[in-house]
């Protein structure tokens, strides 16, 4: 596409099987979402024919007619191995360490320059870069904030009031995450759904790591309604948002001084509140629909009485035996380097040197940082177990064979896995450091790269893997099927953790979303949609280009 059309006209890619999706039960949608938006060997996923890179939609939503506050900007000195254990004091609940939380977790960490063009990067990663992510802020009864209701913009690192209350009834603040999904459909088509979600893991990921910073713990509010949260956004206000790009409630997640919240003391914090600013329009002459994302964002909707299964409580710290667990944590400037300094350094590798083979004790430690009974941050914020799981590509690492190979994320999945998986996969434990299993020797680079949508990143880096979802047990009934998001919040939590920890290593990490599924899927002998992959993800030392540079993303970084 070499320019804009005359009219402002949407074209609409033939959907068959939209009558199905229609019709069907909430479940029964979701599984067939799942199944049409897969990437194969026959053909992609259903997405635009074409893009007018001049014409992408604004990444940043901003509200008019209303205050807008600028938040101050911070430097804590906190390093990166501080964020795991407990000597880091819980600061105050106050204008300025909520100023901070945001910061490190989703204001713009960079402002890249190649030639005449230029683009900025976040703390929290997008796919495509394209952030369908927005976030607001909760406040009650917090020292230099008026009570209310603001949105987060990243722009200007500034807080945006959309509601006021003069008497809270409660106080406490929140973060609440929703997703503008035509960000990503407008480059990705009927897959975008699935990104959407992966990026509300990354940002609750780096949320999480944020609050660490500030010695605070996050709690995933599980008793809240997508309803009930769209009214607390204001996303639900119709007339506000008239003619501009709608936002999906997503998740609420809870500072831990802040009392639980439910749909009634929702209803409570709303009661008198007085709502103010109109969305901006992100997209004036968007070229196609998408029916099938608003059908299973629907199917996805998570009713009043769900909630989520509790699990037992894990400490939110790193164990304080994880030596004697035998795990070889890479000692060295990495771990003492600022947590602040790593976090907006974290940048996706566009290529790597496969001429660099990965320490051993590099790749035990950033395996172990997914593992949630050795390094409880970032996973203690989700209320169930482990249900992902990663098959790695390993390719360089030194003193560890090539080859295919299993990391159960909690110990009996390892016969599950095993059970389900080709019959001669050897699964011979490597050693007593990872709850980590050989499948099958041999040289497969190649096929990472095939299954990666013929991506060199995948066959480059010392290792790439894919995460493994306990798909059909989750997705049990009509009632679970907002579950669907959550495994893919999942996903995007591991990929935030893989990213900060091959960082604080000195590699870097990139995700991907274009994977082929299903042949995956036969490379592992898996057969039904017990388990689905629902992400992969690279990691190895990285090419910097030298063309390319780095400017301070704010002009001022002083407080207004």
């Amino acid at each position: 596409m070499t320019g804009r059309p005359v009219q402002n006209r949407r074209f609409c890619q033939p959907q068959p099987g939209l009558d199905i999706m229609r019709f069907a039960g909430a479940r029964a949608q979701i599984l067939a979402y799942h199944q049409r938006t897969k990437h194969s060997v026959h053909g992609y996923a259903l997405g635009p024919a074409s893009l007018d890179w001049d014409a992408q939609p604004n990444p940043y939503r901003r509200y008019e007619k209303c205050e807008s506050l600028k938040l101050p900007f911070t430097t804590p000195s906190h390093s990166y191995g501080a964020l795991f254990g407990d000597e880091i004091p819980a600061a105050a609940l106050s204008r300025d360490s909520l100023a901070q939380l945001l910061e490190y977790a989703l204001s713009l960490a960079a402002i890249k320059v190649f030639g005449v063009d230029s683009w900025t990067v976040r703390c929290n990663p997008s796919s495509g870069n394209l952030h369908p992510t927005e976030a607001y802020l909760i406040s009650s009864d917090v020292d230099g904030l008026t009570n209310g209701v603001y949105h987060y913009n990243s722009q200007d690192h500034a807080l945006e009031r959309r509601a006021h209350w003069s008497h809270p009834s409660l106080a406490g603040a929140y973060i609440a995450l929703t997703s503008v999904h035509w960000r990503e459909a407008w480059k990705y088509g009927e897959r975008a759904y699935r990104y959407c979600q992966l990026d509300i893991g990354h940002a609750i990921g780096a949320l999480r790591y944020s609050a660490a910073l500030l010695g605070w713990k996050l709690h995933l509010e599980t008793r809240i309604s997508d309803r009930a949260l769209a009214r607390l956004c204001g996303t639900d206000r119709n007339d506000d948002f008239a003619g501009v790009e709608p936002e999906a409630p997503d998740l609420l997640l809870r500072i831990e001084q802040s009392p639980a919240l439910t749909d009634t003391s929702v209803a409570a914090f709303l009661a008198n509140a007085e709502w103010f600013g109109l969305p901006n329009l992100l997209d004036p002459r968007p070229l196609y629909e998408w029916q099938i994302i608003d059908q299973v964002s629907q199917a996805c909707e998570k009713p009043p009485s769900s909630i989520n299964t509790p699990r037992r409580s894990l400490p939110c710290r790193r164990s304080t035996d994880v030596r004697e667990q035998g795990s070889l944590l890479r000692e060295g400037p990495t771990q003492h380097t600022p947590a602040a300094q790593l976090i907006k350094q974290r940048r996706s590798a566009l290529a790597f040197r496969p001429d660099q083979t990965m320490d051993r004790a590099s790749f035990n430690a950033i395996l172990t940082a997914l593992l949630p009974e050795r390094y409880t941050l970032p996973f203690d914020l989700l209320p169930h177990t482990p249900r992902l799981h990663p098959v790695l590509f390993v390719h360089r690492v030194a003193g560890l064979t090539p080859g295919l190979y299993c990391l159960p994320r909690r110990a009996e999945m390892k016969t599950t896995l095993q059970a389900v998986m080709h019959a001669q996969f050897l699964w011979e434990p490597i050693d007593d450091v990872l709850p980590l299993y050989l499948l099958q020797e041999g040289d497969a680079r190649a096929l990472a790269k095939q299954i990666c949508c013929h991506q060199n990143i995948a066959s480059d880096s010392a290792f790439a893997l894919g995460m493994l979802a306990e798909f059909g047990s989750i997705l049990s009934d009509d009632e679970t099927g907002w579950r669907y998001r959550e495994l893919h919040w999942e996903a995007g939590l591991l990929g935030q953790a893989l990213y900060l920890e091959a960082e604080a290593h000195g590699y870097r990490g990139t995700g991907i979303g274009c994977y082929l599924d299903d042949l995956f899927h036969e490379l592992l002998g898996l057969g039904d949609q017990r388990f689905q992959s629902l992400y992969h993800f690279t990691v190895g030392s990285p090419v910097l280009d030298s063309r390319i540079s780095t400017r301070p993303p704010y002009l001022s970084r002083s407080p207004s």
